[in-house]
């Protein structure tokens, strides 16, 4: 059973995480939160959580997990929070610098378990979405999206929470909103679980094109495999393809880098890497052959265009993510033949985007807890 503290009570809370008492002092607006300081706040959210009806019929282990994104929620309020010229208080993007926050957290200090530390930090990105998911461009693809990453049943009983969590004049307006977010996913059977689609590749067209539906399975013919690794150094990858894809081509950055004694740290010649590498997957793709692309892929940033080039050319691709605990992780990366250096793991670790099923038609985790 997994928590994020023995005890749960917020003075315990202070004494044990310095990113509560960096909540203390850090304002908000008082139109949308009267009630005083981002930590008044919080403290109010876990108070308004225990008591909910919808929180008390939960298995343990959620509650333990509705508690930790119930702190953590608003925890990069701290670095995101500016007073406007028109006298109001904004903290723009609080959410999304605070999943990679509790992301971090939960994987160095408090040793949550993958899938759980993976709960909690989506519950921190989408805490706001249930209150303005009908102001979304695309209402359905935002909902199905979510639903992929989060349960929306802990996101709806988390909004919940935050919502009752504050004094404000628009309360009961801010609950309606909540009640139509959660009629909407029972409409589209996606309330607690991930919406279904037709197959895993219509599953990603879905995502990429318009005017897809979730039901539509594309003909996939005698489609070609490309296998993406991910993950950050030390974590498995380059033992996990000598396991499994001895076999197969490799298209890899790190051997690039090491043939041209170029250092992975040398930003400027990164962009030439990258370009060889994806000359050489072009040419295995002309060919219509399966290869692997070996590099940490740990942004979505990096991923999203490749992977949109394999598809392009035919190819099904495979984005196989590999985690370890952290103190592994350290250990099996000073035991590899070139070590990255410590600080920069440290700032990897910092960026990583879990891969999510909505990328690629194919999505495997492979994680040693």
């Amino acid at each position: 059973m997994w928590r994020i503290n023995e005890k749960n009570d917020w003075e315990a809370y202070k004494i044990a995480f310095s990113w509560i008492r960096d909540m203390e002092g850090v304002p908000q607006d008082e139109r949308y939160h009267a009630e005083g300081d981002v930590a008044v706040h919080t403290r109010m959210v876990l108070e308004a959580l225990e008591s909910l009806r919808e929180f008390n019929a939960l298995f343990e282990q959620q509650q333990h997990l509705l508690r930790a994104a119930a702190l953590l929620h608003d925890v990069e309020k701290r670095s995101t929070t500016v007073s406007e010229v028109d006298g109001s208080i904004t903290s723009r993007g609080h959410a999304k610098k605070g999943e990679y926050t509790t992301r971090s957290l939960l994987y160095r200090e408090h040793h949550a378990p993958f899938l759980l530390k993976e709960t909690v930090s989506k519950l921190v990105r989408y805490h706001g979405l249930p209150l303005w998911i009908l102001e979304k461009p695309d209402t359905r693809k935002a909902l199905y999206h979510a639903s992929l990453e989060v349960d929306t049943q802990l996101l709806y009983i988390l909004a919940k929470a935050d919502v009752l969590g504050r004094i404000c004049n628009d309360q009961d307006e801010l609950i309606y909103r909540l009640e139509l977010f959660k009629a909407l996913c029972e409409e589209h059977d996606c309330w607690g679980k991930a919406k279904a689609f037709g197959s895993k590749w219509g599953r990603y067209e879905f995502f990429c094109k318009e005017d897809i539906a979730p039901e539509y399975i594309p003909y996939e013919g005698n489609a070609f495999e490309v296998i993406m690794l991910s993950g950050l150094p030390g974590a498995g990858k380059d033992t996990y393809l000598s396991k499994h894809y001895t076999d197969w081509p490799v298209v890899s950055l790190d051997a690039i880098r090491r043939k041209r004694k170029i250092e992975p740290t040398d930003k400027r010649k990164n962009g030439w890497v990258v370009q060889q590498a994806k000359e050489q997957a072009r040419q295995f793709l002309r060919k219509r052959q399966s290869f692997v692309w070996n590099a940490t892929n740990i942004t979505r940033s990096l991923r999203q265009p490749l992977i949109a080039l394999f598809q392009d050319y035919g190819a099904k691709t495979r984005l196989i993510y590999h985690e370890v605990p952290y103190t592994q992780l350290l250990y099996q990366n000073k035991e590899r033949t070139y070590p990255v250096p410590e600080i920069v793991l440290e700032r990897l670790i910092d960026k990583l985007e879990v891969p999510q099923l909505w990328e690629s038609p194919i999505v495997d985790w492979i994680v040693g807890e």
